[in-house]
């Protein structure tokens, strides 16, 4: 079947080439089907693919069909089945990236803020070196301290 994305909807339905909409259930979303003047269908696509667009909402696609002007259609939801599980490669990946992405604001706001105390801290600054020379000595202590569990000779059995 053919698709169209939605400029090219909006493009048609201007210039009167199309006879109607119908939002159509399938698997557990909806797809926008598009009758044309010229009596062939298409199904409204994702903007940079030629896949269907899936809407698990079907508020959604009625909102992208009100924002072209389109006002009048129908339903179909013979193929609809709320139940089923359906992954589509192109929506997960998509879900994927945008995850992806606020993980990456939600870390450079984290960041930012962590920044932002640090500079508002109104201690004074230690020096590289001073912590460095703490944090040896309490390593060195904590080695010395430090009794296996085994016996040398058990340990490196064990470890064969």
């Amino acid at each position: 079947m053919k698709t169209m994305t939605v400029e090219q909807l909006r493009a048609i339905y201007i210039t009167g080439g199309v006879s109607g909409v119908t939002l159509k259930g399938h698997g557990n979303a909806f797809l926008i089907q598009i009758t044309l003047c010229s009596g062939s269908d298409a199904v409204l696509a994702n903007a940079r693919s030629s896949e269907p667009r899936h809407f698990s909402n079907p508020v959604t696609a009625l909102r992208v069909l009100w924002n072209l002007g389109i006002s009048v259609g129908g339903f179909d939801t013979s193929d609809w089945n709320p139940g089923k599980e359906e992954k589509i490669a192109a929506n997960s990946d998509r879900t994927n990236a945008i995850h992806k992405a606020h993980q990456a604001v939600a870390y450079t706001e984290w960041l930012s803020a962590e920044i932002q105390d640090s500079i508002n801290d109104p201690r004074p600054s230690i020096p590289h070196e001073e912590v460095m020379a703490k944090m040896e000595a309490k390593i060195a202590t904590l080695k010395s301290d430090h009794k296996p569990l085994l016996p040398r000779s058990r340990l490196n059995k064990a470890r064969r």
